[in-house]
């Protein structure tokens, strides 16, 4: 199947296609379900991803930026570079799997989940979020400076190695053991001296 810039997808259940190196931007997808299919240097810039699902997808470098993504989940996908930034991601739910780096820079989150998931770079710069939780996630750096966090759950993130932007995390819940490992970082931001 060759996706088209523009078109128009409702419907379908696809597995094991690969759709690498195609241009879906601008394109439809309504209800559809994609099982173990490729999307390696896909574009889906500005695509609406509606009411769809994604399960063991892989890809190495992925394009979704400025791309909404509404009611939908990702499950057990393996991806590489996820450029979704200026998107809006809206009750998605991403289950398991791993991400190298996941870019959600000046994106607009909603009911956004993650549950299981490994993520090495999170970008959640200048990002406003609304109901923005992580379970049982592995995080080694993150991103939030500029971010806008409302009714945000961050004690799902282990192993954090690094943290860029820590004032970014204001009106999100932390854990006691979170805070402990954060204190260096809001020391310094502070301008506090520690003797």
């Amino acid at each position: 199947m060759l996706l088209e810039p523009g078109g128009d997808y409702d419907g379908l259940t696809l597995s094991g296609e690969r759709f690498d190196a195609q241009d879906g931007s601008e394109a439809r997808f309504l209800d559809c379900t994609f099982e173990q299919c490729t999307f390696d240097d896909t574009d889906l810039s500005h695509a609406r991803l509606v009411d769809s699902s994604w399960t063991s997808v892989r890809a190495s470098t992925l394009g979704l930026s400025s791309a909404t993504w509404q009611d939908g989940t990702l499950t057990d996908c393996r991806l590489g570079a996820v450029q979704a930034y200026g998107g809006r991601w809206t009750r998605v739910h991403v289950v398991g799997g791993k991400v190298d780096y996941l870019n959600l820079r000046d994106a607009t989150l909603e009911h956004v989940r993650f549950t299981g998931v490994v993520i090495d770079e999170l970008d959640l710069a200048r990002v406003r979020a609304t109901h923005l939780t992580f379970e049982d996630c592995r995080v080694r750096r993150l991103d939030v400076t500029g971010a806008t966090l409302t009714e945000a759950d961050v004690r799902g993130i282990r192993d954090l190695q690094h943290l860029d932007g820590v004032a970014g995390l204001a009106g999100a819940t932390v854990s006691t053991e979170q805070l402990v490992e954060l204190a260096p970082a809001l020391a310094e931001h502070l301008g506090l001296r520690v003797r």
